[in-house]
């Protein structure tokens, strides 16, 4: 039999990347869970050494203790990215992925330190590896629960792009109004400062570093801050509706190995996202 190119390149059904790929990417099993367990712990000794490196007390103290440690966790991640990479069918389509590129982000800083000492302490950005810990502790409702906010979010978008760029002509057209009304000499140099005075006022948040001082511009300023109430309910609305139509489905993390696309139920038989055929599942009985 004739190997073609996506053979090699290929994620095989069997061999030694198929075990990596259900130890590294489902939880499902006694292997997968325990492997996201001790990444998990890795992770969090990790942003530990990050903080307690940026005290100044602490730092003077275990200086080299830290820098050992920080390279040691940089070899470990090292060494976990290459292992994904090299057992998933597409590697492109993975370091691309949100997963992708958080793994590489938790990489990039430590050896960027070498060039720039100022961006090692970026390395906290690690803590958004623990996005995995729903599928660790494989808590099934939470996994659910977050698979319909997902959902109802990207049913929700096109009107919550509508409402964005409505919002976006309001604080544009009151920001233009602000800058004429009060001018350079009460603060409102520019219309790009104006309008950042429209959306602090319009989200309520209402730094203070710049104020209108004519009663006329305290007028607007009041029918923004009033605005601003009604403004934030719609988007709430908007995906609260949708989270009500949202579809509840069984949570696990079988993953797809073309798209790498998780939460398919335990007897489907294709991909939801790009339609190609799964292998077959068998959900790990101790962790049922």
């Amino acid at each position: 039999m004739v190997n073609t190119k996506d053979d090699v390149l290929g994620k095989p059904l069997t061999g030694w990347r198929l075990e990596f790929y259900t130890v590294i990417f489902e939880a499902d099993t006694r292997a997968g869970r325990r492997f996201d367990q001790l990444l998990i712990a890795v992770i969090l000794a990790s942003v530990a050494v990050v903080v307690g490196d940026s005290v100044q007390g602490i730092s003077q103290r275990f200086h080299s203790e830290f820098t050992l440690l920080e390279w040691l966790f940089t070899l470990l991640f090292t060494i976990e990215y290459v292992a994904r990479l090299s057992c998933v069918r597409h590697p492109m389509r993975y370091a691309l992925s949100f997963y992708g590129m958080v793994d590489l982000l938790a990489l990039l800083p430590t050896y960027l330190a070498l060039l720039v000492p100022e961006v090692g302490a970026l390395v906290d950005v690690r803590v958004l590896r623990l996005l995995r810990v729903f599928r660790v502790f494989k808590l099934t409702a939470y996994v659910s629960e977050y698979q319909v906010i997902g959902q109802a979010l990207r049913a929700s978008k096109r009107k919550i792009l509508v409402f964005l760029a409505a919002v976006l002509m309001i604080v544009l057209v009151i920001g233009t109004l602000m800058y004429v009304v009060e001018g350079p000499a009460n603060g409102f140099t520019s219309i790009p400062t104006s309008v950042y005075w429209a959306i602090t006022t319009m989200t309520t948040v209402g730094f203070g570093d710049i104020t209108p001082k004519t009663d006329f511009g305290r007028l607007i300023a009041s029918a923004m801050m009033l605005l601003g109430w009604g403004t934030l309910a719609v988007p709430t609305g908007i995906v609260t509706a949708e989270m009500t139509y949202a579809r509840r489905a069984p949570a696990t993390t079988r993953t797809c190995h073309e798209c790498l696309t998780e939460g398919h139920m335990p007897d489907a038989n294709f991909c939801h996202h790009c339609g190609a055929r799964l292998p077959q599942y068998a959900q790990d009985a101790a962790n049922a």
